[in-house]
């Protein structure tokens, strides 16, 4: 029997080789590949050690020289209000917390910091109901009103203080002498401040006194070296911006020289202008605050010069004797103004 398949019949062909295709480079090969993973965050995506809590503490730190020169002169009436304030500040802090729903902010200080402010701010015969109600005022209305820390236009310790000027004009205006042992004998005697004394009676007060402390004023504001002390301890520290109090006190020395110079009878000395009333204290303190002072380096040298020039305008020509409050709320509200026209341009940015 013949098989009749003819594909059986047929040789079998060789199968052709197959040339190998040479895989495509991968074109993401010819890029940068980091040694770590990248990772995508939104900003801020510069980081340092130094948390709003630590700058918080150190200031409140800062301050222990002129709180304790204020116990030291003022003794109980200066631990009522200063006590009293920091712990209105603290449960005023605490109450707004729980009515938002968020988490307890007193931990990082600034509840606290505000208290202290305002009560070193406050003359020694305050009432402490005053000074609690200036606490509640000032983290009500100065902070949270503006959505709490870092959005508050200005500094509530100020805004709590220009509440109880306005509110008890008589009290806040009334000042008593140190009970040092030169009065030792006595509850307290009423003095004007040496500001006061210049502009109303053209007394001009001792420059050991104004550094000392050993003076009438606020609590906080008597001892100049206590001040300093402390100011310095923050600049070191880099927790203040340095340009602002230099600014701030240069401004007032030249401004005020320049009419001592004019005529040193009416007008004080550019020294005296320096170490009296509450200058140091608003300088190296409030000027300086983080949130309500300009973020950029020239803003922050007019913002310290526009508070000097203002200061020793208050001072010379006001109704009042102290102007550190109100020069400092005013370069408040300009601060976002200062923001933008001190913005540093974009790289290739073409202004208009």
């Amino acid at each position: 029997m013949t098989d009749n398949n003819p594909a059986q019949s047929q040789p079998e062909e060789t199968p052709k080789p197959v040339k190998p295709v040479k895989p495509k480079r991968d074109p993401r090969a010819k890029l940068y590949k980091p040694d770590h993973p990248l990772i995508l965050a939104s900003s801020p995506h510069f980081h340092v050690k130094d948390t709003v809590p630590t700058i918080m503490w150190n200031v409140i730190l800062a301050l222990i020289p002129a709180t304790v020169m204020a116990l030291i002169y003022f003794q109980w009436a200066a631990a009522g209000i200063i006590l009293s304030s920091v712990l209105a500040a603290v449960v005023s802090e605490m109450i707004v917390n729980r009515i938002k729903g968020e988490a307890f902010t007193i931990p990082d200080g600034s509840a606290a910091i505000t208290g202290l402010l305002l009560a070193l701010t406050l003359p020694p015969s305050f009432s402490i109901g005053g000074a609690v109600l200036g606490s509640v005022f000032a983290i009500i209305i100065g902070k949270h009103v503006f959505g709490g820390l870092g959005y508050n236009i200005f500094n509530p310790a100020l805004l709590g203080r220009a509440f109880l000027q306005a509110s008890f004009p008589v009290p806040m205006t009334t000042w008593t002498w140190p009970l040092t042992a030169r009065y030792a004998e006595v509850d307290g005697i009423t003095a004007a401040t040496p500001l006061g004394l210049f502009k109303f009676e053209t007394i001009t007060s001792e420059l050991p006194g104004l550094l000392t402390g050993n003076i009438s004023g606020s609590l906080g504001e008597t001892s100049a070296i206590a001040i300093l002390a402390g100011g310095i301890y923050l600049l070191i520290r880099k927790y203040a911006d340095w340009r602002i109090p230099l600014s701030f006190l240069g401004s007032v020395f030249l401004v005020s020289g320049v009419f001592w110079l004019v005529s040193p009878e009416t007008y004080p000395t550019p020294v005296f202008q320096l170490f009296s009333g509450g200058l140091m204290l608003g300088a190296f303190f409030m000027a300086t605050d983080m949130v309500t002072s300009p973020v950029t380096a020239k803003g922050a040298w007019i913002f310290g010069a526009g508070a000097g020039f203002l200061l020793v305008i208050i001072r010379l020509f006001g109704g009042l004797p102290e102007g550190v409050m109100y020069s400092i709320l005013l370069l408040n509200a300009l601060t976002p103004l200062i923001n933008r026209y001190t913005r540093p341009k974009f790289f290739g940015e073409i202004r208009a």
